[in-house]
This record gives structure tokens, sequence and C-alpha cells, in this order.
């Protein structure tokens, strides 16, 4: 028997255009995932290839009306694309559908808005989402674009209407960001005040579900959210952790978790948290979390690769943390648990591990303690200046 809960839930059909990018989900696996997070239920999927984009529909009106054919076959609800929509296609896409359709962008906005707990992270997911609803306001309100002429009159109330819900986000998004600029100024105090205690500072960077907050517990004994799905962290957590050597002397660093990054990532949320990102790009080291049981790691490594790249922390180094060995196959298991990995163009360490199992951790305690170690004897004896190539 089906529960209520399961009956309710809304169903979606899920949607992918192969564009001949080297990236394309034909299983649309991700996709289904991020349904799933955002508590939908994929009924079916249908993917098809195109040149470039429709303009008005963006798969065509023969593709839209088979896929209209088979929500309808399959009870969907709702219609899910794994890319980025125009406000324009995706009106008209309901329009011919009959039905919601929503984009990746959106569905990644309202998994975001149900994951935030702190006050920043709500506050940057509700500028990224008025920026997003900002442009769809044709869309949203197509019902006020009636115009009800008359002697005098130039346009009419829905027009109106139009331009007043326009100064309404464009004065929230101020606020907004204004709110965000005071929380930003007091993180930047916060670092600047652990940059004085001179704090080795660790964060911990990677694909959404690649472990980090695992990771993060297992070495600091903390109780951050983690679980296996996309997103489950959002907001920054910074955490000390002292570390030990065999001679009873050690370092005390500081080690920080933060939200996950995921394919075509939308720019706006990227902006509005940067303020969290800053943590990445002040960091003394970066820990890229990688799930080594994933069949597309070097893909997720790439996107990482473009995101620190966009946040300015491309310069920080790295050091390559493959996680899951324990979900890996006897075949797949590495000959060697710490080696180099080549990272665009260059030699990066990689050390392999399972958070979940606490496999191989006390190898990455010892190499902590060797950067932090390093990083105290530079500061007490600087290079000097004509001493640095």
């Amino acid at each position: 028997m089906i529960s209520n809960d399961a009956a309710q839930t809304p169903k979606a059909l899920l949607v992918g255009v192969d564009f001949g990018l080297p990236h394309f989900d034909e299983d649309l696996a991700e996709l289904g995932q991020l349904a799933l997070t955002a508590g939908l239920s994929p009924v079916a999927h249908m993917t098809c290839k195109r040149k470039a984009p429709d303009a008005a529909l963006f798969v065509g009106s023969g593709k839209a009306q088979e896929i209209k054919e088979m929500a309808v076959l399959h009870g969907a609800t709702e219609v899910l694309f794994d890319q980025a929509l125009s406000p324009a296609q995706q009106r008209n896409l309901e329009r011919t559908l009959e039905m919601p359709v929503n984009d990746r962008t959106m569905l990644i906005l309202q998994i975001f808005a149900q994951r935030a707990r702190s006050h920043e992270g709500k506050l940057q997911v509700e500028l990224a989402r008025l920026q997003y609803l900002s442009t769809r306001l044709v869309r949203r309100w197509s019902h006020l674009e009636r115009q009800s002429g008359g002697i005098g009159m130039r346009g009419g109330p829905g027009e109106t209407q139009i331009e007043l819900d326009r100064r309404m986000i464009g004065d929230s998004i101020k606020r907004t960001k204004d709110r965000l600029s005071k929380v930003k100024r007091q993180r930047d105090t916060q670092r600047r005040q652990r940059q004085r205690n001179q704090v080795f500072n660790v964060s911990l960077v990677g694909y959404t579900n690649a472990g980090k907050s695992t990771l993060f517990n297992s070495l600091v004994k903390a109780r951050a959210y983690a679980a296996d799905q996309l997103f489950a962290t959002l907001d920054t957590t910074t955490r000390q952790l002292y570390l030990n050597n065999d001679q009873g002397t050690g370092s005390q660093i500081s080690l920080s978790d933060t939200v996950g990054f995921i394919r075509d990532l939308p720019h706006g949320l990227v902006d509005a948290f940067e303020a969290t990102l800053q943590e990445a790009t002040s960091a003394d080291l970066l820990l890229h979390v990688v799930d080594a049981s994933h069949p597309s790691y070097p893909e997720q490594i790439a996107q990482v690769q473009s995101v620190l790249a966009d946040i300015g922390a491309s310069d920080v180094p790295q050091m390559l943390i493959f996680n899951k060995v324990d979900a890996l196959e006897d075949a797949q298991q590495p000959h060697l648990l710490q080696d180099v990995y080549v990272l665009d163009d260059l030699p990066v360490p990689r050390l392999f591990l399972s958070a979940h199992t606490g496999f191989n951790l006390d190898s990455l305690r010892q190499r902590l303690l060797q950067h932090a170690q390093a990083h105290t004897q530079s500061l007490l004896n600087p290079v000097p200046e004509h001493d640095i190539v």
C-alpha cells in the first residue's frame, strides 16, 4: 500500500538535452538526486540531441509534444530540465506542456532554501532567489500584461504592477546585499583575528556529497550535519584541531567545512555565497575532497577547480583527499595510499582514505601537522625579501 506521503509527493519528468558537451549526464542521475533532495519523485527521464537550443522552446516543438505525452503517460505533475532555461523558454514550455516547468538553477535554489540554517546562509539564498526571480517577472506576472485603454492613457494597470514588483524586488535585493555586507565584515574580523593568532587555516572543499562533512567530523570530533545527499551542508563551520606527533609536541590548526560545489552551480549562488566561500580564498591549505568511488570524479574535480578559479582561490595550495575507498571494488583499490596527482598541469599530493571508517586518517593528520609546523617555522624565520625569487 502506498503511504499518503508518497502519494502526495510531486512527480517530475526529467529532461536533458545533449549539445555535445563532455559533461552531459545521459542517465540524468545527478538531476534525479537533486529532484529527490528537493522533495520530488522522478518518474521517468527523456534525453535528446540538438546542435543548439531552440530560441522559443529550448527543445523544438516536436520534442516538446513528446515530453508532454510522456509526462501525461507517467502522471508527472511538473517537468525538470537539466540545463538553465531563459524566462521566455520557460514561459513558452509551460504554455505548451500545460504544467509547471523548472530548470536546474531553480532546483538548486530550492534545495539551498530548504537547507540553509544560519542567518548568513538564509540571507545568501534569499539574495540568489531574488536575483533569479527578477528576470522571471514576465512569466510570473503574465496575467498583469493586459493593458486597459482609455483617452489620455498609455499602457495600463498591469504594466504599472510589473514596474512596481520590479522595484520591490530591486529594493529587497539592495537590503539583502547590505545585510550580507555586515555579515562579511564580521567574518573578515574573525578571519583577521585567526591570522593575528598565526593559526594555520585549512578549508575543506569539493564536489557535493564527496564526504567533506564526514571527514570534518572525524577530524575534529564535531557533530556537523552529514548525510548521503546533495548539499547536506550549506553553512561554513570552523573548529580548532590540535595535532600531536610522536614526541608529544604538536600544532593547532583551524579547520573549516564549506558548501559543496556542483556542475553548473548558478552564478547567483556563487556571488551570494561569497562571504562563505571567502574561507577558501583566505586558507593556507585546501583539502580538496574527492569521491574516489564516483565514476565521473575527474569531471567533478574539474568543476571544483572552475569554481575555485571563479572565487579567486586557484592559487591556494591544495592536497587531494580521495575519500570513500571503502566503497571501491578490490580491483579498484589504490596500490599506494599516498602519491601525486596532476592537477591543471601541476603535481598535487594525493592521499587515499575513508572518512566513514577512519581508514588512513592518521596519515592525513600527520601531513597536516607537517604543513602546520612548516607554516609556524616560516613565521618564526621569514625569508628575506632579497632571497625571494
